[in-house]
């Protein structure tokens, strides 16, 4: 898996489409795994970047486990096996980056002096998990 491809696709959602984490990781693993987005994803996408800047969940997770249940039901996944990637991919986020929340990953929260698009760098490098997560499913 090369990051490079990732990096440059991050940037663009970030900054040409000003898409959220969710989104974006949405985005990236659809290009990547050749899985077509339907618009009303990525609608459904839009509030998912800590629950609306709440600092719940990470959108960088939300973002995986909404593609994880769209491949699994391409690849005629069952659910239960759907919901066991799921788990599998949320205990390996934890153990790579330390928490699924947005209050853990990004302490400092959502502010107006925020640098825009702070997370980039985070984002890239879970997406280059996620992906790699991903490739040791099929």
């Amino acid at each position: 898996m090369k990051t490079k491809p990732i990096q440059k696709m991050v940037h663009e959602s970030y900054w040409t489409h000003d898409t959220n984490c969710a989104g974006t990781t949405l985005t990236v693993l659809s290009t990547l795994h050749d899985l077509p987005l339907d618009t009303q994803v990525m609608h459904a996408s839009i509030g998912m970047h800590g629950a609306g800047r709440f600092r719940a969940q990470c959108g960088l997770v939300e973002g995986t486990l909404m593609f994880l249940g769209m491949l699994g039901t391409a690849q005629g996944k069952t659910p239960e096996a759907i919901t066991e990637n799921c788990f599998q991919f949320a205990a390996g986020f934890t153990e790579r980056f330390g928490s699924l929340s947005c209050s853990v990953l990004r302490p400092g929260g959502f502010t107006p002096d925020d640098a825009p698009h702070q997370c980039e760098g985070l984002t890239v490098e879970a997406i280059t998990f996620a992906s790699a997560f991903i490739e040791g499913l099929e």
